[in-house]
């Protein structure tokens, strides 16, 4: 079992696409969407939902009002400002303070300040996820709440179900759609990888955003591999770019060029190697043996 992650340094550089893409070329794999502030590869995958559960991975503090003793050690102790009091209709002061959920950030301070011993801190529901069905194999995918936080518990959540389901079924291939940046869910999303795919396009902050990955990977060890796509908007930093990299030992997996049939397949909810056959499709196959060769 090799578990590939596509992942990227910014946002809007084709990485979902390329994955579906993966997905229709791949043999006995399972699809794993880490994206979970931003899911999109539903979208083009259309899969079916066979299970759904909640995800709690954070408290939350809630005050028992017939408890509280308005002594506003609470209020004084949050460093969120989430401790207030309701302003009701009459315009006067309420007799106990509440706690936006919004903006409690599940510190406990105040349950520990508090001399009543007046405030809850319990699990909340965070979001949600799902094992489904796709036309390419079975995928795991999330939500996550509104304004909700710990992506990166969501993430570990969702690699841990893709790997139990290609142990299960004996699967050759964990294909993860992960977040951009460089941040805790990308963390999440590549630590103990076989294999990372860094999408990026040409441009400077999509050089810049590749090094900043580069140096992610570098520090656990992971191999790295880069594609640049939509290439030919710009020749000239896209060899700047595959330069840069492997001087970071990061080795170029190929170069897709910019083709509108890849947003047609997307507003057809298909790959876009299902879409077409034409020269885009080609590079995306490119691409695709390149990774099968760097997993050796």
């Amino acid at each position: 079992m090799k578990e590939i992650v596509v992942i990227s340094g910014k946002g809007g550089t084709g990485k979902t696409s390329i994955v579906a893409a993966f997905a229709a070329l791949a043999d006995r794999k399972v699809l794993a969407d880490c994206d979970v502030d931003a899911a999109d590869l539903h979208l083009v995958l259309n899969p079916k939902v066979d299970h759904r559960k909640d995800f709690s991975g954070s408290k939350k503090a809630t005050i028992r009002e017939d408890e509280c003793i308005a002594c506003d050690r609470c209020i004084e102790e949050c460093r969120f400002d989430a401790i207030q009091y309701p302003v009701p209709s009459n315009g006067e002061k309420a007799e106990t303070p509440y706690i936006n959920p919004i903006f409690c950030e599940g510190c406990a301070v105040c349950v520990r300040v508090c001399p009543a011993g007046a405030i809850s801190f319990e699990p909340v529901v965070n979001g949600e996820w799902y094992t489904s069905s796709t036309n390419y194999g079975p995928m795991v995918h999330a939500r996550l709440g509104m304004a909700e936080g710990n992506s990166g518990k969501l993430v570990t959540l969702i690699r841990q179900e893709a790997r139990d389901i290609a142990g299960r079924d004996n699967l050759d291939y964990i294909i993860v759609d992960g977040s951009p940046g460089i941040g805790c869910p990308v963390i999440a999303s590549i630590t103990g990888a076989d294999l990372v795919l860094v999408v990026t396009e040409p441009t400077l902050s999509g050089q810049h955003d590749l090094l900043r990955v580069a140096q992610l990977t570098a520090h656990f060890r992971i191999p790295t591999i880069v594609c640049v796509n939509k290439w030919d908007l710009n020749p000239e930093i896209t060899e700047q770019i595959e330069g840069e990299a492997q001087e970071h030992g990061v080795n170029p997996a190929g170069r897709i060029r910019y083709d509108s049939a890849i947003t047609e397949a997307q507003i057809m909810k298909t790959s876009v190697v299902e879409y077409t056959d034409g020269a885009v499709s080609d590079d995306i196959k490119a691409v695709w043996q390149n990774v099968l060769y760097a997993l050796g």
